[in-house]
């Protein structure tokens, strides 16, 4: 299992401009991820990081400009995980649910050690600005890819009107944050134990709706 370091630094004299950023903008995720946008404050984020919040403020200017790097910077992970994910063979092969593993699978170890990071792209707290533009543009991109997913898993069992893919896709959406969810108060399972869960759960629905369908 992967964890966010904590930084527990004696300072950062000397750390090159570009790695100090970083070293912020991982401190300001877990405490985005601790308080939510509301609760955070630029003083928490420097102490742990390890620097002055003056120091902060000449870097990124306001702690919407330190939000919006951490969305992007978890947008930009779990893009790219997403997207090798849909083109691997597991998921062109698969069908239905099956198809949605390597997704999920993805989603799950981009995570592993520190789930709540999902949820600072979905925090309703941050005010309308700049912050929310940029989170709203990363979950724009998710959502594209959710569909897609979508589009192609449950099209192989049959379903393609277009307006139930839209629907589809939101509840896979909810599904999937109501995962990691769960996993954030159950930080001791493990992305593959995520996974298999999530196969056990879908697999119980699945098939109670189609009993409940025939019946």
């Amino acid at each position: 299992m992967t964890t966010r370091p904590v930084t527990g630094r004696t300072g950062t004299k000397g750390v090159p401009r570009g790695e100090r950023e970083q070293l912020i903008v991982e401190a300001a995720i877990a405490e985005f991820s601790r308080a939510t946008y509301a609760g955070a404050s630029l003083a928490a984020i420097a102490a742990q990081a390890d620097v002055s919040k003056t120091l902060i403020i000449s870097y990124f200017g306001s702690k919407e400009a330190v939000y919006a790097a951490c969305v992007t910077k978890i947008g930009t992970q779990i893009e790219q995980a997403v997207a090798d994910a849909l083109t691997s063979p597991d998921h062109l092969a698969g069908a239905g649910a099956a198809a949605g593993e390597p997704v999920l699978a993805a989603i799950f170890t981009t995570f592993e050690g520190h789930p709540g990071d999902w949820h600072v792209l979905f925090d309703r707290s941050v005010p309308h600005g700049p912050a929310r533009d940029a989170a709203r543009e990363q979950r724009t991109i998710l959502r594209q890819q959710a569909f897609a997913g979508v589009s192609r898993s449950l099209g192989s069992v049959g379903l393609t009107d277009p307006v139930d893919l839209v629907a589809a896709t939101g509840v896979w959406e909810h599904m999937v944050s109501a995962l990691m969810l769960f996993w954030r108060n159950h930080p001791e399972e493990s992305a593959a134990a995520m996974v298999a869960r999530a196969h056990r759960v879908l697999a119980a629905m699945a098939g109670h709706t189609l009993d409940r369908v025939r019946g």
